[in-house]
């Protein structure tokens, strides 16, 4: 295949951006000379996390409609036209062979104007229930590269393709790293350790709950891995001084806190539970109740009703937690079960196939 271009777009949150730059780099391994470009909206993780990655990226200046807080939409209009007008000038300077949206508020524009322009159009979903931006722009797209099935209701059945989400390829061969990472964490080999994820920013009921169960933890001779997030980690480094426990903002090798994890504790974004079924560790999901149509509390049921995660609804924590996990914590049976019906839910090879899908659009 000759030399190409391609633009990436989407962000926000992790679950945006790390699909996008996974799929980057299963591009540059089967095409060295691809020139990409990242379109993010200003102020977001992504300005600083694509770059951090080695990837050029350029912002728009938008944001999300806020449904429940209509007052801060009052710029919404001025920030999609300015949006679009820049999105003609990146597509015209560019000149992409493709153009991948992976969701979020940037995506939309840049999208929209790229089918005008009769640019390809590749949209990757990661959710069980897609997000508004995806479900615009896909009357227009080429493909639709989802994780779950059964989305036809929401997308045309002709354009869509199940490849699961795309997930860090160095997830794929933990159990050689294991020794490595109890060194990178100082962990005591003897006892269990247990990883909380509240997702790239933090999650406050999840680091309350962690932080009134660190008694709980210490009974049961638990040591912790514990990413609060950024915005949290000023509220709970104190920790960082008791024994066994480790307070982290962000984590940057994933793979070697997966590794090191006997049970983890996460929110349910799409990426997240696609990484989880490939880590195949036992899992209590906490869904966020704070997101666009529950996403992640129907993410995190697409699993557990496959008896491959516990879930526990944010509103139960302080009645549920302790009786499941002292349960999971003393049950052998139900973490080998848990572990082995999570790992057949993984599509480890869903980067190649959504790599697949793109060459296909290119020489079309």
């Amino acid at each position: 295949m000759n030399k190409f271009k391609v633009i990436l777009s989407g962000g926000g949150t992790g679950g945006h951006i790390f699909p996008a730059l996974s799929i980057a780099q299963g591009l540059k391994v089967k095409h060295p000379n691809t020139v990409f470009l990242f379109v993010g909206a200003l102020g977001k993780m992504e300005m600083e996390k694509v770059p951090n990655a080695g990837f050029k990226i350029t912002g728009l200046w938008i944001s999300g409609f806020q449904r429940k807080q209509l007052l801060k939409n009052i710029l919404f209009p001025l920030k999609l036209f300015i949006s679009l007008f820049k999105s003609v000038f990146i597509m015209l300077r560019f000149r992409p062979n493709v153009v991948i949206g992976t969701g979020g508020y940037a995506s939309g524009p840049l999208l929209f104007i790229a089918s005008l322009l009769g640019k390809p159009t590749l949209i990757q979903e990661q959710n069980s229930y897609p997000g508004v931006t995806n479900k615009l722009l896909a009357t227009k797209a080429q493909k639709i590269c989802v994780a779950y099935e059964n989305l036809e209701s929401f997308f045309p059945k002709d354009k869509i393709v199940v490849t699961g989400n795309p997930v860090r390829q160095d997830l794929l061969d933990l159990n050689a790293k294991q020794q490595e990472a109890q060194s990178s964490f100082a962990l005591d080999p003897s006892k269990k350790t247990l990883l909380v994820l509240g997702g790239s920013l933090g999650a406050r009921r999840i680091n309350q709950m962690v932080e009134g169960h660190l008694p709980f933890f210490k009974k049961n001779n638990i040591q912790l891995v514990w990413q609060c997030g950024k915005l949290y980690f000023d509220d709970y480094k104190i920790y960082n001084d008791k024994i066994d426990v480790q307070v982290l903002s962000f984590i940057k090798r994933m793979d070697l806190a997966y590794a090191a994890a006997d049970i983890i504790i996460s929110r349910a974004g799409a990426s997240s539970v696609s990484e989880l079924c490939i880590v195949g560790k036992p899992v209590v999901f906490i869904p966020s109740p704070n997101v666009a149509e529950d996403h992640q509390t129907k993410n995190a049921l697409a699993v557990s009703s496959q008896n491959a995660a516990l879930l526990i609804p944010e509103k139960d924590l302080n009645q549920e937690f302790e009786a499941h996990f002292s349960n999971l914590l003393s049950n052998k049976e139900l973490q080998q079960q848990l572990s082995t019906n999570i790992k057949k839910l993984a599509k480890p090879s869903a980067t190649d196939e959504i790599v697949i899908e793109i060459e296909k659009l290119i020489n079309a």
